[in-house]
């Protein structure tokens, strides 16, 4: 147990710890942390100046303080109105409001005398027949007093005073003995009564108003409103001559008195009728000033105000014009919309959202996108795409509008489409993949969405440009490609360019054309421009595509020629390795040609130091043999280092420097670890613990397939090399018991190889080293003076004594080579 506890690989810190020092900022950031924000400042950095960037740029008259006019200045600029609206036609609006105002109808009140003066006309007529319950004349009254006091009472004048009094007190009206005697001498009759209370609702009913001329003033204006204070009922009167003043009305009583005279049995009735209801008649038409004038103001209120429309885009006023009232009420409306203080609250606004909407963003990507690692390199990749899209979908946006306002035979929208967004997504899909790219797409398609006026049809339309080539790019080895994929987005574009402007209504037929020609354009002017950046962002971000692999994969690289003259055992050893994993990533879902281009490159940093490799080591010559334990292992782990630094000066990509790095892992020099222990043992005579981490490579340990395969591949190999004989199942086994160690080891950890991927690993392996030891057709020997051909069919080896692995002691001789490379 203690041995094994002595035995037991560092833990993961110690290595990152280490291989810090070694490999640079890259490898502190490589792998992210299980929380994707931890505590990573650039994060946050990151995500504030890009949404607060994106914001100001979707509102950028926060930047600028709009010049302030008056009546009569002269303008400075061109100004134009940088969105749709409306502005008030305020002398427009008060003259609607005046004729409304005017034509407002003025309200009479009506009282109806029936209802107000009839009563009491009962009532007066009631109590004056208590009094006389037969008919009286009271002109023989002073008479019969004088002659034949004797015969009529004192009681009788004072009964007849008073029934007086009271009849007139109770109809409001002066006294009138002439009326009141008639009366008296025929009892108050009923049907008087009935007529006087007749004529007075007939003539009420008409209406009795003071001033004719006002009245008729206001019937010039579309008639007046009377409202009866009894029912609260109103009508609107047109007809003027229905009403009258109180001398139409007496008149009009007046010439009833015929119709009166034939109606009552004694004609001298129809006369007391007649005076009795001339009196009592008023005016009960009368003007309501109050409610008239509240009713006009309502009427100017219920007035909407006159709009004229501004469009976007429309000159509001020329460079050197004098500005005048129109003018700077169309600037006064604009103006409003360029405040400063309207703006800054809509800037931390849509900050806000965009910071949101990027975050959720960036949190999804680490579950779809397993290229995304959320280092610094793909944060500033990331945001610095996205960024340069909106600006590009900003400016043309602006350039779009400015050239529909000149030439009127193409319309923004139709400008829009021809918008090459698809530059963005392409990028991503080839650097990033195609999780990435779906990602970006969305936020690259509502941004240009927003920038374009908010309209849905703008943010489908990026969208399906924007997948549609990143799908096409996905699997980019040459730079066609991207011009294929160009062409095939332009072909889609035809298509969404009319749906779109189909949803607009229904344009000339000439602008579907135009739109349908700019849309294939757009989608080839994306395939373009990505074949031009994408060597530009290569080197700026260090990424290395399959294009690129395509290059560094050709062996007449220099780097590799020069391998191949200072480490040739190395150069060839590398070329059994790439044809090994090339032929197995394929199976486990890996990239072949990343795996393939790596293994060339992976033991680069052998050439500091050949001759310490025994694979480039001449016969009979070691140099470990003269080194102690310690400084041999620390050569060997060179040169992992001196790959590193080789890989970075010839600017071969993160992704072969990872590799490098990676291919061993933390494995332990085993060989030399031993003989230290061996020769400490040795020297004291007792064991002393050697420190085990300094026999072991820095790592990190593989953190990608393709590093993994390597790792195997290189071990696999070298190990294939002690075979004495070769044979397919004990290639088998070898490749099995490898795989096994390494695998126990703990040194597939950190990458994705799963147990089935292991499977074909090993699977590949015997295949590919099968086919390199095959055994040849052993031919019959030659005549004499002849060369004689070895049993593998070779005539650079003419005797059996040259066949290396079937000897003894050469099995040997490799055996201790394997040692130094701690293979065994």
């Amino acid at each position: 147990m203690a041995d094994k506890a002595k035995t037991k690989p560092p833990s993961k810190t110690i290595a990152i710890k280490r291989h810090d020092k070694e490999a640079g900022i890259w490898a502190r950031t490589f792998k992210p942390s299980v929380d994707p924000f931890g505590t990573n400042r650039l994060r946050w950095v990151i995500l504030i100046v890009l949404s607060l960037v994106i914001s100001i740029l979707l509102f950028p008259n926060i930047l600028v303080r709009p010049t302030v006019y008056k009546v009569g200045d002269v303008a400075k600029a061109d100004i134009k109105a940088s969105r749709d609206f409306l502005v008030e036609n305020k002398e427009q609006t008060e003259k609607h409001r005046e004729r409304a105002s005017r034509e407002s109808p003025a309200v009479y009140d009506l009282d109806n005398l029936t209802l107000s003066v009839g009563p009491s006309v009962r009532t007066a007529f009631e109590i004056a027949r208590e009094f006389y319950s037969k008919p009286f004349d009271p002109s023989n009254l002073d008479q019969v007093t004088a002659s034949a006091r004797e015969k009529t009472s004192v009681e009788e004048a004072e009964k007849y005073r008073y029934a007086k009094q009271r009849f007139f007190s109770t109809l409001e009206i002066a006294s009138d003995e002439k009326v009141f005697s008639k009366l008296a001498k025929y009892g108050f009759p009923l049907q008087v009564e009935e007529a006087v209370i007749q004529l007075l609702t007939e003539i009420s009913t008409r209406g009795i108003v003071t001033n004719k001329a006002t009245l008729k003033n206001h019937m010039e204006r579309g008639g007046i409103v009377l409202h009866d204070i009894f029912s609260k009922r109103e009508v609107t009167v047109t007809d003027f001559d229905r009403f009258n003043d109180l001398t139409g009305a007496k008149g009009y009583l007046a010439a009833q008195n015929r119709v009166l005279r034939e109606r009552l049995a004694q004609s001298e009735l129809a006369d007391v009728v007649t005076r009795l209801t001339q009196v009592l008649i008023r005016p009960n038409v009368m003007f309501n000033q109050r409610e008239s004038e509240v009713r006009k103001e309502l009427a100017r209120k219920a007035v909407k105000p006159s709009y004229f429309v501004v469009n976007k885009g429309e000159m509001l006023v020329r460079e050197g014009e004098r500005i005048g009232p129109d003018h700077l009420l169309k600037l006064s409306e604009e103006m409003k919309f360029l405040r400063r203080v309207e703006n800054i609250g809509r800037v931390p606004a849509m900050a806000v959202l965009i910071a949101i909407l990027l975050s959720v963003c960036y949190l999804i990507s680490h579950f779809v996108a397993k290229s995304f690692r959320g280092d610094r390199r793909d944060l500033f990749f990331s945001a610095t795409t996205l960024l340069s899209m909106f600006i590009l979908i900003w400016a043309y946006s602006f350039v779009a509008n400015e050239v529909a306002q000149k030439l009127n035979l193409l319309s923004p929208m139709a400008l829009l489409l021809a918008m090459p967004i698809a530059v963005g997504a392409m990028i991503v899909s080839v650097f990033q993949g195609i999780g990435m790219a779906v990602i970006f797409s969305l936020v690259i398609s509502f941004l240009g969405c927003v920038a374009g006026g908010g309209k849905v049809e703008l943010f489908v339309y990026f969208f399906i440009n924007s997948i549609i080539a990143g799908h096409g790019v996905r699997n980019c080895n040459e730079r066609m490609v991207l011009i294929k994929t160009g062409l095939k987005v332009g072909l889609l574009n035809i298509l969404l360019s009319i749906t779109v402007q189909m949803i607009h209504g229904s344009p000339p037929a000439v602008e579907y054309v135009i739109s349908a020609f700019l849309g294939f354009l757009g989608g080839l002017l994306s395939g373009v421009i990505a074949t031009g950046i994408l060597p530009m962002v290569e080197m700026s971000f260090g990424y290395t595509t399959d294009i690129k692999l395509l290059e560094l994969g050709n062996l007449d690289q220099p780097l590799l020629r020069e391998l191949m003259v200072q480490a040739p055992g190395t150069y060839h050893h590398s070329v059994v390795i790439s044809n090994m994993v090339e032929a197995t990533a394929k199976a486990i879902q890996a990239n072949p040609l990343l795996a393939k281009v790596s293994a060339y490159y992976h033991d680069i940093g052998k050439m500091r130091k050949p001759l310490y490799f025994i694979e480039n080591q001449l016969e009979g010559e070691n140099k470990h043999e003269k080194l102690a334990p310690s400084m041999s292992s620390l050569i060997l782990i060179s040169h992992v280092k001196d790959g590193v630094e080789l890989a970075r000066e010839h600017k071969l990509g993160r992704e072969i420097i990872d590799i490098i790095q990676q291919h061993h892992g933390t494995n332990l020099i085993t060989y030399f670890f031993h003989k230290a222990k061996e020769r400490v043992l040795a020297k004291s005579g007792k064991v002393v613990d050697v420190k085990e981490e300094d026999f072991r490579y820095p790592g990190p340990k593989p953190q990608t397939k393709e590093a993994g395969l390597v790792m195997l591949a290189d071990m696999v190999e070298a190990a294939s090399r002690s075979l004495v004989d070769p044979t397919p199942s004990r290639i088998q086994g070898m490749v099995q018991k490898i795989v096994n160690k390494v695998f126990s080891d703990g040194q597939l950890d950190e990458c994705e190889l799963t147990l089935k991927d292991l499977h074909e690993i090993a699977k590949g392996f015997n295949i590919t080293l099968s086919g390199i030891f095959h055994h040849r057709i052993e031919y019959p020997e030659l005549g004499p003076g002849t060369a004689k051909k070895a049993k593998n069919g070779n005539t650079d080896q003419v005797t059996p004594e040259d066949s290396g692995p079937k000897q003894p002691e050469d099995k040997a001789q490799i055996d201790k080579g394997l040692k130094r490379l701690g293979l065994t």
